[in-house]
């Protein structure tokens, strides 16, 4: 479904990424680890065509995304659901209007079927009777959820999720990871998850990829990850200030 080729990436004199490498088969679910600030969020900024590579080659369905026109990049976007790392709901907008904001924008239905969709979306999320509350009302996991539908509602074949479990207590967070699950189980979606929580990414990964230096330097699925034998890692995955790993 989606294949990195050598992708390049610097901001200044910071590379970010540098020549990497990544396919993500249709239907699985692809969990990308690495530290904060390896380039995870630049990484799928790159795959949705919200950033531009300084070189490489990032294909889509067969489609290279590169050198599409604006136009022709709204097509391919439209395969894409996106749930942001803070949920990234407005303010201003009640839950239904934030879970039908794409809808009323960019596909042209009637209002009886958006507002049947927006209940459909929110029910599939877990949520009922919420659609009159503001973002305000609601706790950091249903803001997450309400974004989830959000994502969900466009129909999308490809869903990316941005530090999923960020923010919430760790209850709420295994409640995201089952709806992650759920959600490429009941729509046949495929899925890339950046995050740095391994609980997270052990549960909910076909196969994780380890973001270090600009490239993925393993991969593999969880159980091949947990008794991986590169340093990089080990450390990560256990969390130690010792080892190859240094600070930024």
């Amino acid at each position: 479904m989606i294949e990195i080729q050598a992708l390049y990436k610097s901001f200044g004199t910071k590379k970010v990424l540098q020549g990497l490498d990544l396919s993500i088969r249709t239907g699985e679910t692809m969990v990308v680890i690495g530290q904060s600030g390896s380039g995870k969020s630049v990484l799928i900024k790159h795959m949705i065509g919200l950033m531009r590579p300084d070189r490489g080659r990032i294909i889509v369905d067969g489609v290279d995304i590169c050198c599409l026109s604006r136009t022709a990049l709204y097509d391919v976007r439209s395969k894409f659901g996106l749930l942001f790392q803070a949920a990234a709901l407005f303010d201003s907008l009640t839950v239904a209007e934030n879970v039908s904001f794409g809808l009323e924008r960019y596909r042209d239905l009637p209002p009886d079927r958006i507002r049947e969709i927006v209940q459909d979306s929110l029910a599939k999320v877990g949520l009922r009777d919420v659609e009159g509350l503001m973002p305000y009302e609601l706790s950091g996991g249903m803001k997450k959820r309400v974004g989830l539908a959000r994502a969900i509602a466009y129909g999308p074949e490809i869903m990316l999720y941005d530090e999923p479990s960020t923010g919430i207590d760790p209850i709420r967070a295994d409640a995201i990871n089952d709806l992650i699950l759920r959600t490429q189980r009941e729509m046949n979606v495929t899925s890339v998850v950046i995050t740095h929580d391994m609980t997270s990414a052990y549960k909910v990964a076909d196969r994780i990829g380890m973001l270090y230096n600009g490239k993925i330097v393993q991969m593999g699925t969880p159980d091949e990850i947990r008794n991986s034998a590169n340093p990089v890692v080990q450390q990560f995955i256990h969390g130690s200030a010792e080892g190859p790993i240094k600070e930024y």
